[in-house]
């Protein structure tokens, strides 16, 4: 059975089902649970909609909302086309995090629709998960959400740019440099090469050079984007192999094999390349180590080291978010859960870790500035890291949070 055939097997009737949290084998649980009983939290609620955290799921339950419009490497599909990636996060929710999540796919696309549609649902959930938007909409789209009361986040900007920029902070600790000196290359200005620049010059990084299918965004180019004109530079340089040159980090959000030997060569000493273009990278890392020994590596497959995968931060910044009530995610709830990844990387993996991966010891190091998916430690590290930020930017609802008695509650 080739991967095709086991792929189409694996997904026949779909991968989530809804099963009831509370018994309903008898007259009376049915009383409970629907008419009469129902009828008393619908009263509490009606009286503090805030309660509608302790007597539904609303506490634990994301919608995964898409239009299909940019779907992996597959682009615009439509919502229907879309759905098997949706059910796919919701599964990687509960698997990771133990958040409950309902995939949504929408057949309306422009930005007042899906506003609208999203603000409508607001009532059902404790947090909606935008995937799989385009952008320049996505922007806008997230923006409009920002103050519906409950955490609004697009993952394709958000999980990368967390997560590329936990290998950064540990990758910019093993090569030496410091972030205000470095020159930093990203190759990609959709939605996560935006956000991983503005997340790389919260970080203090103030040299970045944006690529898109046009070659270098400069100042000098018609009809850019506000998003894009944000990185806009004065340069003479115009495309990718010339800009690459002394740079000391590439980040790759773009097409298979676009960085060629003379580029790596090219680049500065002790350079950090992240070629996340699924599943072919902009450069394979075999070509890399052939060519030069002091390139810190990472891509988003699993079958090499420093795999940078979402799956590190979408399920947690919810898991935090959604434990402490709060109406949304903040810059440093973000920048909290990259900081997390990047210190548990430095702490020794589990025999766990070691048996899931066939591996008999990793340290931090060039091959080990992340954490692995199956690492357990990462739910109790990141969800307390992002609940602890909510606190403290007034944004928790939740009273009494304690962060010991929370982190021990995960760490199991």
């Amino acid at each position: 059975m080739n991967l095709k055939e086991e792929a189409l097997k694996y997904h026949l009737g779909g991968k989530i089902n809804i099963t009831p949290s509370k018994a309903m084998n008898s007259s009376h649980d049915l009383s409970l649970a629907y008419s009469p009983g129902v009828a008393e939290p619908c009263l509490e609620i009606a009286r503090d909609e805030e309660l509608a955290y302790i007597y539904t799921n609303k506490a634990n339950l994301v919608a995964v909302v898409s239009d299909g419009s940019a779907v992996l490497g597959l682009g615009n599909i439509g919502a229907a086309a879309s759905k098997p990636v949706m059910e796919g996060k919701a599964c990687l929710f509960k698997k990771f995090a133990n958040v409950n999540a309902y995939d949504i796919e929408i057949n309306v696309h422009s930005v007042e629709e899906i506003v609208a549609f999203c603000k409508a649902l607001a009532p059902t959930f404790g947090g909606i998960n935008l995937e799989d938007i385009a952008a320049p909409k996505c922007f806008e789209i997230e923006a409009a959400l920002q103050n519906l009361g409950i955490p609004v986040m697009h993952d394709d900007q958000h999980g990368t740019a967390i997560i590329s920029s936990a290998g950064l902070i540990n990758a910019m600790e093993i090569s030496g440099k410091s972030f205000k000196n470095i020159k930093v290359v990203i190759s990609g200005s959709g939605a996560a090469g935006i956000a991983s620049a503005r997340m790389y010059r919260t970080l203090g990084v103030e040299n970045i050079i944006l690529i898109d299918s046009q070659g270098v965004v400069h100042k000098d180019r018609e009809n850019l984007s506000k998003e894009k004109l944000e990185f806009a530079i004065s340069c003479k340089e115009r495309t990718l192999k010339e800009v690459i040159k002394g740079a000391d980090v590439f980040l790759g959000l773009s097409k298979p094999k676009i960085l060629d030997e003379e580029m790596v060569l090219s680049m500065a000493k002790n350079p950090i390349i992240f070629a996340l273009a699924n599943p072919t990278p902009e450069v394979m890392p075999e070509l890399v180590e052939s060519l030069r020994n002091d390139v810190i590596m990472g891509t988003g497959r699993s079958d090499y080291p420093n795999q940078i995968n979402n799956v590190l931060v979408f399920p947690f910044i919810f898991r935090g978010a959604l434990d402490t009530h709060a109406s949304q995610i903040t810059e440093n709830m973000k920048i909290a859960a990259a900081r997390a990844l990047a210190d548990l990387a430095k702490l020794p993996i589990s025999e766990e870790v070691k048996r899931a991966y066939n591996i008999k010891q990793l340290d931090f190091g060039k091959d080990y500035v992340i954490p692995k998916p199956f690492d357990k430690r990462v739910k109790a590290a990141v969800s307390t890291a992002v609940a602890s930020a909510a606190v403290k930017d007034g944004v928790a609802k939740l009273k009494n949070f304690d962060e010991k008695t929370y982190f021990k509650s995960l760490d199991n």
